[in-house]
């Protein structure tokens, strides 16, 4: 391992650190910066690697645009039906009344992540400074000098290496691929269950393969694993109701355990973390990735100013530009884990008046454009 110096250093080789790495270079070209990543320097090793779709909203495809760094292989979202099982409220959520192209995209993570490794290898060309060291769990990195340490070594709940605050919800995320007669395209389906949410939604599979996300006990989610390809569609289609179609197929059934887990405080010194290095959130709405994303592009925004301005930046200025940093992400942090944490306990909630509540909140969306354009557009572009 080297022991050269660096301005930057990022640890963690996964979508976000390596979108913070790209735009880096890209704000600031002469940044002296190194990425230790512990995934294999050969790309057929990932091609196999994780398949589930993530939902990225469609500021993060700006984002990610500025780099070339989206993938081809997507499935744009025009509406969103949102619902609760056996009772009233419903909202729909349209591009046109957004006035965008689209509301959200659902992409394979692996197509994320190997994108990005592309767009990465054709930036690096241009950029000596820059260095990528494939490592492995007994590396050595205590002898690696930088004047900022970033940490997007990200991972999923209860596979990390940390917790510090948060709560586990006891619930499992069961996802896979599920065919439907006569799918409407382009349409992505909430439905909140006594259990939790249900969603399906779109995969560039085609129309009528579309991802499945079924939240529930851990207990009742290892039950449905086990069904058969039968039973579980009856089951599936008994919980979500006939509105989309009838469910043909089942495939590729895996399950993921759900909690949150955030630091109360994201810098520490020279060091600072991002994505779910610093926060890891429920997938209910979506939204894991695409804070995570806007992370990574206002702290490269940031260290890039640092950077161009003056090639002796200090402790005290790399400990102050972490710290104005920390301070731009609080209102969308705050606002995007509160969001996620109180949709993800109050949708399972069987207590009648929160049931109630949850009905006239639907309704007040669908009946209050202004409420429903806010809310979507938190979604969409979070806070800054």
């Amino acid at each position: 391992m080297s022991t050269e110096n660096y301005d930057i250093l990022i640890q963690g080789g996964g979508p976000v650190g390596l979108a913070c790495l790209a735009w880096c270079l890209q704000k600031f070209p002469k940044v002296k910066i190194l990425l230790l990543d512990r995934n294999p320097i050969n790309d057929a090793d990932l091609v196999a690697a994780d398949s589930r779709g993530i939902a990225l909203s469609h500021g993060s495809k700006i984002l990610l645009d500025t780099i070339n760094a989206w993938p081809t292989q997507c499935a744009d979202i025009h509406r969103v039906h949102v619902s609760q099982a056996g009772r009233f409220g419903r909202a729909l959520m349209t591009r046109e009344e957004l006035k965008q192209d689209a509301l959200g995209h659902i992409i394979r993570y692996r197509d994320i992540h190997l994108t990005l490794r592309k767009a990465l290898r054709a930036i690096q060309l241009d950029h000596p400074n820059f260095k990528w060291h494939h490592i492995d769990a007994n590396t050595p990195s205590n002898e690696i000098k930088a004047k900022c340490i970033v940490h997007a070594e990200g991972g999923l709940f209860k596979k990390q290496d940390w917790v510090e605050s948060g709560r586990d919800y006891q619930q499992s995320a069961l996802v896979g691929l599920v065919e439907v007669k006569d799918a409407t395209p382009h349409q992505a389906w909430e439905r909140f269950t006594s259990e939790g949410p249900l969603a399906i939604l779109p995969s560039h599979y085609g129309p009528n393969i579309l991802n499945l996300v079924w939240c529930g006990s851990p207990q009742s989610s290892q039950a449905r694993l086990q069904l058969s390809e039968v039973d579980f569609l009856k089951s599936l289609q008994a919980e979500f109701g006939s509105r989309i179609g009838q469910f043909l197929k089942i495939q590729d059934r895996r399950i993921y355990e759900l909690g949150l887990n955030y630091r109360k405080e994201i810098v520490h010194g020279n060091e600072v973390w991002i994505g779910n290095a610093a926060q890891t959130l429920h997938p209910v709405a979506g939204q894991g990735l695409n804070l995570g994303l806007r992370d990574a592009y206002l702290l490269a925004e940031k260290l890039s100013m640092l950077f161009s301005k003056t090639e002796c930046a200090t402790a005290a200025d790399i400990f102050q530009t972490l710290e104005e940093y920390a301070y731009s992400r609080k209102i969308d942090r705050r606002t995007t884990i509160g969001l996620t944490d109180l949709m993800a306990r109050v949708f399972t909630s069987n207590f009648l008046p929160i049931v109630l509540a949850r009905g006239l909140v639907l309704s007040t969306l669908q009946w209050l454009p202004p409420a429903k354009t806010a809310l979507a557009r938190q979604m969409m572009f979070g806070r800054r």
